[in-house]
C-alpha cells in the first residue's frame, strides 16, 4: 500500500501500518530525497523499490546488507530492462547493489521466471498502471507463492485498476490508482508464533486482535494447518480467539507450503517439539531468504536432538523421527533471520530455558515480540 500510494496522486492515510523494520525502511526510502537508498536486510523493500525507482526520474543507488547482496534480483532487473529501464549492477552480476536511472521505462509485454520470488512479480504488477500502455506479464515455469500475487492483485483492484490474472498471465491496464483512507490487515505470519504457543500448551486461550477470516494473506491457512495440532480458531468482531486442547498425536504430518513459505520454520519447530514426524514441501524459496532457512532449521534443531533431512534444491524438508544426542544448554543462532528467533522461542515451553542469539532481529517484522511474550507469562532475560 505504501508503494501504491506513492504511485498515485492521492495523499491518503494508511491505518494499522506495521511498526516493523521492513515497513520503516520502505516508508523512509519513499519519503526521503537522498539518491542512495540502503534497505538493510529488507528484501521486500529491495524488490519493490527496484521497480518503483525505475519509474521516477532521477539517479538512484539501491543497496543493502551483506546478506542482501547475496540475494538474487537478476530476473526482476532483466524484465525491467526489457521495458526500457536503465539499471546497472554495481558489484556482482544479478545481485544488489544497483544503479538506477529512473524515468525511461515504458509498458509492454514481458516474461519472467516465476519460480524464484513472487515479490519480483508483485513489484512489476504495482508499477504496471503508471506505465504507458500498461503491462502484460507472462509467468514462466512453476509459480511460487501465488497467494502473494493474488493479494497484490486484490489490493490493486481495490484501488480501481481492474487487472486480471489467469494463472500464467497478468494483464494490467494503464489506469490511475484511486485511493481512500485504508486500514491494513494485521500480519498472519506474525500470528503463527501464537498458534505455535497454543499448540505446545494444551488448554491455553489466546486472543489475537485485528485478524479477519476473509483475509487476503496466504498465511491465513494457519487456521487449517494448526487445527489437527489441537488449535481451534474462533473469529470474533475484533479478532480471533485461539483455544487449544490435547490431541492424539498423528503418525505424521505433510503439507505443501508453496503458498505460505513464511510458515515453514514455525511448523517445523512445532512438529519437532510435539514429536510428530513430517515432510514439508513447497519450500525451495527458503534457500534464498534472509538466510538459507532449510540449512538453518537443520543445524539449530539438531542442537535439540532432531535429525532433519532435505532436498538439495530445497523442494522439501522433513523429519522421520531420527534423533541424536542433544547439545547441553543450546544457544540458537538466528543467522540475521527474524523468523528463526521467533520460531524457536516457544521451545522454552517444557524446558527450563532456551537461549537465542541476536534477539533484536525480530524488529524486521515484529518489534514487540519479546514484550508480548512477557505479557503472556514468559520470563525473558538479556544475557
Amino acid at each position: 500500500m505504501l508503494i501504491i500510494r506513492s504511485l498515485s496522486e492521492f495523499s491518503v492515510g494508511l491505518k494499522n501500518l506495521s511498526d516493523s523494520d521492513d515497513t520503516y525502511v520502505l516508508k523512509k526510502a519513499l519519503e526521503e530525497t537522498e539518491a542512495i537508498k540502503d534497505v538493510g536486510h529488507a528484501g521486500t523493500a529491495m524488490r519493490f523499490l527496484t521497480a518503483y525507482l525505475a519509474t521516477i526520474p532521477g539517479e538512484f543507488t539501491l543497496t543493502g546488507s551483506h546478506r542482501m547482496k547475496e540475494r538474487p534480483i537478476g530476473s526482476l532487473v532483466t524484465a525491467l530492462k526489457k521495458l526500457g529501464a536503465e539499471i546497472e549492477y554495481l558489484e556482482n552480476e544479478g545481485f544488489p547493489p544497483l544503479s538506477i536511472s529512473g524515468g525511461a521505462i515504458r509498458g509492454g509485454d514481458i516474461g519472467i521466471e516465476a519460480g524464484i520470488s513472487s515479490q519480483f512479480i508483485s513489484a512489476l504488477m504495482m508499477i504496471g498502471p503508471v506505465l504507458e500502455g500498461g503491462l502484460k506479464v507472462r509467468l514462466k515455469g512453476d509459480v511460487v507463492s501465488a497467494t502473494y500475487i493474488e493479494m497484490t492483485l486484490s489490493l490493486m483492484n481495490r484501488c480501481g485498476i481492474g487487472a486480471t490474472f489467469d494463472g500464467n498471465q497478468l494483464v494490467i491496464p494503464e489506469k490511475p490508482y484511486v485511493l481512500d483512507d485504508f486500514s491494513v490487515e494485521s500480519d498472519w505470519s506474525g500470528a503463527s508464533y501464537w498458534y505455535q504457543i497454543a499448540a505446545l500448551m494444551p488448554g491455553s486461550s489466546i486472543k489475537l486482535p485485528y485478524l479477519i477470516p476473509q483475509s487476503l494473506q496466504g498465511d491465513a491457512v494457519l487456521v487449517d494447518i494448526f487445527e489437527p495440532l489441537g488449535v481451534k480458531s474462533y473469529f470474533q468482531e475484533d479478532g480471533v480467539l485461539l483455544n487449544s486442547h490435547t490431541i492424539d498425536r498423528p503418525d505424521s504430518f505433510e503439507y505443501d507450503f508453496t503458498g505460505c513459505p513464511d510458515l515453514v520454520q514455525t511448523c517445523a519447530v512445532t512438529l519437532c517439539s510435539m514429536g510428530i514426524p513430517f515432510r514439508l514441501s513447497g519450500t525451495r524459496t527458503l534457500r534464498v531468504k534472509e538466510t538459507d532457512r532449510i540449512a538453518a532449521l537443520e543445524s539449530e534443531l539438531k542442537k535439540f536432538g532432531f535429525m532433519l533431512s532435505s532436498h538439495e534444491a530445497g523442494e522439501w524438508i522433513g523429519w522421520d523421527g531420527s534423533l541424536c544426542d542433544p547439545v547441553a544448554d543450546p544457544v540458537i543462532q538466528t543467522f540475521h533471520d527474524h523468523r528463526m528467533a521467533m520460531a524457536f522461542a516457544p521451545m522454552a515451553i517444557g524446558k527450563s530455558q532456551i537461549a537465542i542469539e541476536d534477539p533484536g532481529v525480530v524488529t524486521k517484522s515484529y518489534p514487540g515480540f519479546w514484550d508480548d511474550l512477557v505479557k503472556a507469562g514468559f520470563g525473558i532475560d538479556s544475557i
